[in-house]
């Protein structure tokens, strides 16, 4: 075990890599992944796939992710006028059955996850048709919110399952 904490080191690395994005103008390239990986687990109580297994980051602990491999996507929203922004590539051919995608602000804070099923995305990776992006599993950013269910926000924290629905005025 180091002498920090992966929470100090996460905490650290939020704050270079926003840093790092107003010196360069450029994000610092795999940090959001982990940061998002790392916020997944804490804030859903997933286990880290150890040791790693294709396709899936974390196995759920609890509720209605218990024992459900999970994929965990992160994109970090920079500014939310911009679209078509993605998310990465869904492999379609290997072993999960929900999808997280946690979405960072420009200090790198997640302020919202959503998740989606297996079924649900792949029902949707096939109404894109033939495109070159939905047979290479890409989706984007407000498809994936569009089709998901909301799961946690930094106002509220976990979302109630039953009361939350994503075709709703809000």
């Amino acid at each position: 075990m180091g002498v920090y904490s992966v929470d100090k080191l996460i905490t650290e690395a939020r704050r270079l890599a926003a840093d790092y994005r107003r010196a360069t103008g450029k994000p610092l390239a795999g940090v959001s992944g982990e940061i998002a990986q790392h916020d997944a687990i804490r804030l859903l109580d997933l286990e880290l796939c150890n040791p790693p297994i294709a396709g899936c980051d974390a196995i759920g602990n609890s509720g209605s992710r218990k024992g459900k491999k999970v994929q965990i996507k992160g994109r970090t929203i920079f500014d939310e006028a911009k679209t078509g922004q993605r998310i990465g590539q869904l492999r379609m051919e290997q072993e999960w059955d929900l999808v997280v995608l946690v979405l960072l602000d420009e200090e790198l804070e997640t302020f919202e996850v959503y998740e989606a099923p297996r079924e649900v995305l792949k029902e949707a990776m096939e109404e894109g048709g033939s495109s070159k992006r939905a047979k290479r599993g890409a989706m984007s950013v407000a498809k994936f919110k569009i089709i998901s269910r909301l799961v946690w926000t930094r106002e509220n924290g976990l979302e109630d399952d039953e009361s939350w629905d994503n075709q709703a005025d809000g």
